[in-house]
């Protein structure tokens, strides 16, 4: 796992490099944007149709749904600054937050509701979006699936890739390129490419687990009008449950009554291979036993995350190596938050340049 120590240099005394993200979320885009203001050209291969991989927000006709990241909290100055100078709305997440005993629903623990939990608006994904603007060449929609050396420049790299953005399906001509995907996903990538093997091996510490989504509109229910429970967000101890939101609790949300409602680990890992159907009747069941709503929701649907939360991390910033110009980051690195995706970006891209 070579780490090579940083050289500082700047955009008008290096030569234009071109560099390959593989991977559209936080630690992506933090790299991405990094390694573009050090004068390298950038290209983003997506394999989803939008940005912010976890960070996600899943668009409907009743509203957004934050079906990955709830919210992000700030600890690191750099990330502060990032913050501070993008035009992305991002405002504090003051919400009514309870811990709940299952099956009944009861309230154990108010929690506290401060300044400290952040959200961008109108969704979660609008930070990556708007720091994707800066970028002139991103492939959404193109799923990489190998990574081979340049046929005519052996130096240099060239990305295989499928899908409707693939376009070329094989792109040559990379000087760096940077994996920043889940961890299985990395494994996955670098043991099919038969590069990194040293690498390949260490990422089996990495432990990442799974998680189901359900999203909940009742478009009748509007103007301020609630269903259920008066709390906006809870921690659960249902075997099936995890967290509950109220999506209109959050700034510029809309005003339809949404819920997000995230299952379990175990259960999750447990039902992976559960289909849609099945999972959305049992997660239904326990929401109305958590929050005491019956009725028929219009609007139901699941989403399956195989890498939602890291369970145990790598326990470095990055993995890269300046020999191969090979390069790995994200929240797994270091913890499973969205500043960790954030840092894991910026350490890797300081690296790079």
């Amino acid at each position: 796992m070579a780490n090579a120590r940083r050289t500082q240099r700047t955009p008008s005394s290096s030569p234009r490099r071109r560099a390959a993200i593989i991977g559209a979320g936080m630690a992506g885009m933090a790299c991405a944007r990094t390694l573009l203001r050090a004068g390298h050209a950038v290209t983003v291969f997506e394999k989803s149709r939008g940005f912010g991989g976890r960070m996600a927000t899943r668009a409907t006709p009743f509203g957004g749904f934050d079906h990955g990241a709830q919210y992000f909290t700030v600890r690191d100055a750099r990330f502060a600054r990032a913050l501070a100078v993008t035009s992305a709305r991002v405002q504090p997440w003051q919400a009514n937050t309870v811990r709940v005993l299952d099956p009944l629903g009861r309230v154990v623990e108010a929690l506290s509701a401060d300044d400290s939990r952040l959200v961008p608006v109108p969704g979660m994904s609008a930070l990556a979006r708007e720091w994707a603007q800066a970028l002139a060449d991103v492939r959404l929609e193109a799923r990489v699936t190998q990574l081979e050396r340049d046929r005519l420049n052996p130096s240099h790299w060239q990305v295989v890739a499928e899908g409707p953005g693939a376009v070329p399906p094989v792109e040559a001509g990379f000087d760096t390129v940077v994996l920043a995907i889940p961890a299985p996903q990395a494994q996955a990538l670098l043991r099919a490419s038969g590069v990194a093997a040293d690498w390949v091996a260490a990422l089996d510490a990495v432990s990442m687990a799974p998680c189901w989504t359900l999203m909940l509109a009742y478009p009748e229910v509007v103007g301020g009008a609630r269903l259920g429970p008066q709390w906006d967000a809870a921690l659960s101890a249902h075997h099936r449950v995890a967290w509950l939101t109220r999506e209109g609790s959050k700034p510029g949300r809309g005003d339809v009554e949404r819920w997000t409602v995230q299952a379990s680990a175990a259960w999750s890992r447990e039902h992976l291979e559960d289909d849609e159907a099945r999972v959305l009747a049992k997660m239904l069941r326990a929401f109305a036993e958590i929050t005491g709503i019956r009725a028929e929701p219009p609007h139901a649907q699941v989403h399956r995350w195989r890498h939602a939360r890291t369970d145990r991390p790598l326990g470095v910033s990055h993995l890269w190596d300046a020999r191969l110009g090979l390069g790995l980051c994200g929240d797994w690195c270091i913890g499973q938050r969205v500043e960790d995706a954030f840092c894991s970006g910026l350490a890797l891209a300081l690296d790079a340049a």
